[in-house]
């Protein structure tokens, strides 16, 4: 089968890599930046497409990496969208999106003869590379099946989580608490350095201790050294809790820590830091950090 990407950022562009390592035929990609789409279709010897109608025509199944909900509804019901030449394709959507936007997109793609599934990645771009994505789905079951040979390219561990929109609703949690959590390390951190504890030597005792987390692996040393190279931005933290709290207010339900996780995001962006690598909110907790980084 053809395979088209649309979105090819950092991850979209690793698993594209995989994929064609693993002796798919990825045949077209298409960014909105097309440089990065030329790019990588020079490196993988397929097609920059011009448009998204091209993709469809170009591929029976299509990947699409894009960066919210306003981004998903312009690829499958813009002027230029995916739907046109869609009849028989299977749409694989990698997006961390609303579930609303997923249950649309399922709506959209079947009233054109197409099949949708959401694909929720819970991971970064080292195992887009390597294929060792963990992926939760939502959709129908058959389509599911249908996709399954493919993304087990992908991941370490794939799981069915049941219909349209139930997966984002898992990968809404999982980011917010991870997002949670990583605002709470970097209070910790900053808050030991400012007490003038050794930080290489708290972070152990945070890891043998209930002060322990995989945020605390990832990016512990990183807060302390001030390392921010991105790999999931502080932007795309603001905007997932985000989608969980709104989830929240859905439900009527008040999330404390996870609009406070927020708050500290929407800074980090407001402050131009967006685009740092999560990591980057230390920048805010650490005494004298954020006044270097934009001045008094």
């Amino acid at each position: 089968m053809n395979i088209g990407f649309v979105g090819v950022g950092r991850m979209g562009a690793n698993m594209a890599r995989r994929l064609k390592d693993r002796g798919f035929h990825v045949t077209t990609v298409f960014d909105v930046n097309r440089a990065a789409a030329t790019s990588l279709a020079q490196e993988l010897g397929c097609a920059a497409s011009p448009t998204l109608g091209d993709v469809s025509a170009g591929a029976d199944v299509i990947f699409t990496i894009v960066t919210d909900d306003a981004a998903m509804r312009e690829i499958f019901s813009g002027a230029d969208n995916l739907l046109v030449n869609a009849r028989g394709k299977l749409f694989i959507n990698c997006a961390t999106v609303s579930p609303r936007t997923h249950v649309e997109v399922e709506r959209l793609a079947e009233a054109a003869g197409a099949a949708s599934l959401e694909a929720c990645m819970a991971s970064s771009i080292t195992q887009a590379r390597e294929g060792s994505l963990y992926l939760m789905c939502g959709g129908r079951e058959e389509v599911f099946q249908r996709a399954e040979p493919i993304l087990k390219e992908l991941s370490v561990s794939l799981r069915y989580i049941g219909t349209a929109g139930e997966a984002a609703k898992v990968k809404a949690l999982v980011n917010m608490v991870m997002n949670i959590n990583t605002a709470g390390l970097a209070e910790g951190l900053g808050l030991g350095e400012t007490l003038g504890l050794d930080l290489s030597m708290l972070r152990e005792v945070f890891s043998q201790t209930g002060a322990a987390s995989r945020v605390l692996q990832t990016d512990g040393e990183d807060m302390q050294n001030r390392e921010h190279s991105c790999f999931f931005s502080a932007a795309h933290a603001a905007k997932d809790s985000g989608i969980a709290l709104e989830l929240a207010d859905e439900n009527g339900l008040d999330l404390p820590l996870a609009r406070a996780t927020k708050a500290q995001f929407d800074r980090m962006v407001a402050s131009g830091l967006g685009e740092l690598d999560k990591s980057g909110i230390a920048e805010l907790t650490f005494k004298g950090r954020l006044t270097e980084q934009t001045g008094p």
